[in-house]
């Protein structure tokens, strides 16, 4: 599944080992109504917004399944390459395991597999790097948007600038939803209680290759050491050169994925409620 075709490329990150999630592959949870994956349903969701070409990032472990998987269920006339991720050293990682198949892209948009983010989150990525911006870009939910379930989940709260830059990316972990709406924390940071309209960053990224450079020093420093995207970002941003912008792509849209083991029967539900309200098709692939 290579066949070239114009328009921006999306690096998905499937090679994660999934702690919290109790075993399994995440990207392949089944969501739909007719036992489509999670996987599925986002890249219906970024072809559907633009994206011309996948590029699947996987582990040694992950790549059997998924690859059997996309060949079976998704149409061959989709440009599908996959990336292998050999050392699970994190996100950042990732997105250099991918620069193979990008085939000197001048940038690209990167995503979780675990995550339904919307094809209005996905529309707004692919327009900004078909606009051939040298700007990096972050696509930002509100934090109520963000939660699906009761458990505790890490998201990075943004701050913006007066031109919609990027100025700080603070992770905030062991957020939970309060009985008013807004959200505890139980990290030493401030504030402690976030509120429900706060922007978070959920992995949703555009890149301009020129980040390579900086990608490739994050991870000879760090001694095999787990590397994320939203750590490194934040960095930065933060350098007082601010030789680095990032452009943040708000949304209204709802991004939901899985984390935790029960949060699987929640997607399900949100997914059937997108359906019913022609949010989103009820079949993926018409044409299979």
């Amino acid at each position: 599944m290579t066949t070239p075709s114009p328009g921006p490329a999306l690096v998905v990150m499937a090679a994660g080992r999934a702690k919290r999630y109790g075993g399994g592959l995440k990207p392949l949870a089944q969501v739909g109504p007719e036992e489509e994956t999670i996987i599925d349903l986002l890249a219906s969701d970024a072809i559907g917004a633009g994206f011309a070409t996948l590029v699947i990032v996987v582990s040694r472990e992950s790549r059997p399944p998924i690859e059997a998987h996309v060949r079976r269920a998704w149409p061959s006339s989709l440009d599908v390459r996959f990336a292998l991720q050999p050392e699970a050293l994190g996100t950042v990682d990732a997105v250099l395991a991918a620069y193979s198949q990008l085939d000197g892209a001048i940038s690209f948009g990167v995503s979780n597999a675990d995550d339904l983010y919307g094809l209005e989150a996905f529309s707004l990525l692919a327009r900004h790097l078909s606009q051939g911006s040298s700007t990096n870009a972050l696509v930002a939910f509100h934090l109520e948007k963000a939660v699906i379930g009761p458990s505790a989940v890490t998201r990075g709260v943004c701050r913006i600038g007066p031109h919609g830059q990027l100025l700080q990316l603070d992770e905030r972990r062991g957020v939970t939803r309060r009985s008013d709406g807004r959200f505890d924390t139980t990290d030493d940071g401030s504030p402690t209680v976030l509120e429900p309209a706060a922007l978070v960053a959920m992995n949703l990224w555009g890149f301009h290759s020129s980040l390579e450079a900086e990608f490739r020093m994050a991870m000879a420093s760090t001694s095999g050491r787990e590397v994320l995207l939203p750590e490194l970002v934040g960095q930065l941003v933060e350098r007082p050169t601010g030789s680095v912008r990032f452009e943040v792509l708000r949304t209204d849209s709802r991004c939901v994925g899985v984390t935790h083991p029960g949060d699987l029967d929640l997607v399900r539900a949100d997914v059937a409620g997108q359906i019913a309200r022609g949010e989103r098709p009820a079949r993926l692939w018409p044409d299979r």
